[in-house]
């Protein structure tokens, strides 16, 4: 499922890209990689990550959905995401996020539910960073997060508002996957 996601994704960052006549090189630019990584990313054989996306989505004037699900949003109002039924984005084995405002049109901020599967050992995810801002809240679980050389840990109800401009990474902490509230501004 992962890999299908990814390979859809690509082909609609490329189409939308071709459609709109911005040159690749223009887009791996604003994403802060080579072009050769950023053709990997739209032939499927690189995850975009959820951040490069937003970028890409604000560039090319269109809603993160589009990108990612590959439809708009439709509600101007309101829109209720009920437990267990925001659409996955589950690009990686070990970050799965599920979106909380995908129906809702012209979102301000990108609400996500994240769980983080524990990595064997001391293994930590690789860093990345986006422009804006993050705030995270921990449900369950325990958190890691690495926001340049800092480390804290955070426990169920503890919340963190960051610059996610600095290279930041979490992970779960023991056994248990951890689940946080994730809202990217």
């Amino acid at each position: 499922m992962a890999e299908e996601s990814i390979k859809q994704i690509g082909q609609r960052l490329k189409g939308l890209r071709e459609v709109l006549e911005i040159p690749a090189e223009e887009i791996a630019e604003l994403c802060g990689i080579s072009l050769e990584h950023y053709q990997k990313i739209e032939e499927g054989e690189a995850d975009p990550g959820v951040y490069r996306l937003s970028k890409i989505a604000k560039r090319y004037g269109i809603d993160l959905n589009v990108l990612l699900f590959g439809e708009e949003p439709h509600m101007s109002a309101y829109f209720v995401t009920r437990k267990g039924q925001g659409l996955s984005v589950n690009r990686r084995k070990d970050y799965k996020y599920q979106s909380l405002g995908s129906g809702f049109r012209s979102r301000k901020v990108d609400p996500f539910l994240v769980t983080v599967d524990p990595l064997p050992g001391n293994e930590n995810h690789s860093k990345n960073h986006h422009e804006g801002q993050e705030f995270d809240m921990v449900m369950s679980g325990q958190l890691e997060i690495t926001i340049g050389e800092k480390v804290l840990t955070l426990n169920p109800g503890d919340s963190i508002y960051f610059n996610s401009n600095e290279d930041h990474c979490m992970r779960a902490i023991g056994e248990e996957p951890c689940q946080f509230l994730c809202v990217v501004i």
